[in-house]
């Protein structure tokens, strides 16, 4: 099918058309603790994160549905979100109260639950864009009655939600597979440098170059580096920080291997002042201090950059050790350097416990082998990823082709062709608008919610 053409026995209409009521809810009063101490499922946004729910995070009694407004819906009716969340839809394998950002939609008999869930999800970014209001966005149920949709004949209905369920299924197993794979290569890393720094990804290397591992030595990093750390200008001075040019950075920037780029810059006169020192491209820069995963992270100056007191300068010798073979010691003792750190509620590393951080140093020219080595491990790996990232990319792409595909007859086409009769007379979408006129009217968008449980 091209051209916008509709498939034999499709017609186009309105979502209203389709649906036999919507009923929204309420938010039963937060000042009445009782409530909300009930074992009523009460349903909202943020328990939109599934397709299907089992559970929803708050509950309530029977007196807070009693007392507000919020209804009960019947197990399996689709619910979707009209104020943040735009686009999403769920079902819940129970009935649930609601609050009043959710609506659930009573579908005619004569509309597949299954197809009509598909093709929801399949507007998504349109009705995402059709929401106002500048904090947050909600979207009026006038503009969602009005969405257009090409509706099939029933049987076709079910046939298209049977085809995007196998075909939905195969994308998110594939989607599920793939996103395992960063973690694993994050787990591979790590145990290349686990091998690498215990001498096992050079032991055939050794036995070559007639070199012996009790050429080995144990040292830290005292011993073969100077170690230094920077300030924090204040703040309040205008001096430091107005018009500055020189690179000034935090121990935020030390979850990239390479630090090429500043954020912030500070003036010549703050260096002179606070007694800055600016450290050359080859300075390592160890995090001792910050949030989350930051305390003990490592970086590589690629810039001429001064830094604050969080940041350890580590300046390699050169005659004693390889500046990446260093850094991929650092890496590889993430989590035990983080042990090192002392204090309360959030732990510190100082120069003192920087400078005895353990380093086992193998001749230089085995150093630099290692550094080969695991550059060499790590360019495989990178390599995957970029395929995994790019693979991830197409199946999140594959899955609104599909819906396209399905919502335009592509899926079925075949099965129409085999099928006539179902999708012809009394069997073709136009009859089946009729019927559900019929049952709209002998409905009379009468309540399918209930009040209580």
């Amino acid at each position: 099918m091209s051209g916008g053409k509709l498939p034999e026995g499709w017609v186009k209409s309105e979502l209203d058309n389709i649906l036999l009521t919507i009923i929204g809810g309420g938010t039963p009063s937060k000042a009445i603790p009782e409530y909300y101490q009930g074992d009523i499922p009460w349903m909202s946004v943020k328990d939109m994160n599934k397709h299907t729910l089992t559970d929803t995070i708050d509950h309530i009694t029977n007196d807070a549905v009693e007392n507000s407004s919020t209804n009960i819906i019947p197990a399996g009716t689709p619910i979707i979100a009209t104020r943040m969340s735009l686009g999403k839809i769920v079902t819940a394998s129970f009935d649930s109260a609601i609050n009043q950002d959710l609506k659930a939609l009573f579908l005619s008999n004569g509309v597949d639950r299954n197809f009509f869930i598909h093709w929801y999800r399949s507007q998504a970014q349109l009705i995402e864009s059709l929401g106002t209001g500048t904090t947050v966005k909600g979207i009026r149920l006038e503009v969602l009655k009005a969405l257009s949709i090409n509706l099939p004949p029933f049987f076709e209905q079910k046939i298209i939600a049977e085809k995007l369920d196998t075909l939905l299924a195969q994308v998110e197993s594939t989607k599920a597979r793939l996103e395992q794979i960063p973690q694993i290569l994050k787990r591979f890393r790590q145990a290349v440098l686990s091998v690498a720094m215990s001498g096992g990804l050079t032991e055939e290397w050794r036995k070559s170059n007639s070199i012996l591992f009790s050429s080995w030595v144990n040292s830290n990093i005292g011993e073969l580096a100077q170690v230094a750390t920077g300030k924090t200008p204040k703040r309040t001075e205008v001096k430091y920080w107005e018009n500055g040019s020189i690179p000034w950075l935090t121990s935020s920037i030390t979850g990239e291997i390479y630090t090429e780029v500043a954020e912030q810059f500070i003036t010549p006169i703050a260096l002179k002042e606070c007694t800055l020192k600016i450290f050359s491209p080859g300075t390592l820069l160890l995090a001792m201090y910050g949030e989350g995963k930051t305390r003990g992270q490592v970086t590589e100056l690629k810039i001429h950059a001064a830094c604050n007191q969080a940041c350890a300068a580590i300046i390699c010798d050169k005659e004693k050790i390889d500046l990446q073979f260093l850094k991929m010691r650092l890496m590889e003792n993430y989590q035990e350097t983080r042990k090192a750190a002392a204090g309360g509620n959030q732990p510190n590393l100082n120069l003192n416990k920087v400078r005895e951080i353990p380093v086992i140093v193998p001749p230089l020219p085995e150093q630099a082998e290692i550094v080969r080595r695991v550059e060499q491990l790590f360019a495989y790996a990178d390599t995957i990823e970029k395929q995994v990232n790019s693979a991830l990319t197409c199946v999140n792409n594959l899955t609104q082709s599909m819906l396209a595909k399905a919502f335009r007859g592509e899926l079925t086409a075949q099965w129409r062709a085999e099928n006539p009769e179902l999708i012809s007379g009394e069997n073709s979408a136009a009859a089946l608008l009729e019927k559900i006129k019929a049952e709209r009217a002998a409905s009379g968008g009468k309540k399918a919610a209930r009040k209580k449980a």
